[in-house]
């Protein structure tokens, strides 16, 4: 399998609940590049770069979460390909 690039965003409590650190920890366990940050309405962007298989284990991932968010949708698409270092929280 290639390498994909998709972007998530991420809707519920997903703020102040370590969910961009801990997205960013599984992300570097998966092998997967790219970002999270928080956006101004609440939820959370995510950007990823691997493997179609580690990116599609991530999204999963993406869907629950670390334990004290509430997540309430996940919504992923493809993204133009870009290729980061390393998986960053912004």
């Amino acid at each position: 399998m290639g390498q994909v690039c998709r972007k998530a965003l991420v809707s519920g409590k997903v703020q102040g609940v370590w969910y961009r650190a801990s997205t960013k920890r599984r992300a570097q366990e998966l092998g997967v590049t790219g970002w999270a940050r928080n956006l101004d309405d609440g939820n959370v962007e995510v950007m990823m770069y691997g493997s179609a298989a580690s990116v599609l284990q991530l999204e999963q991932w993406l869907k629950q979460g670390p334990p004290l968010a509430r997540v309430h949708q996940v919504d992923c698409a493809d993204a133009p390909s870009q290729a980061w270092d390393q998986f960053t929280t912004g």
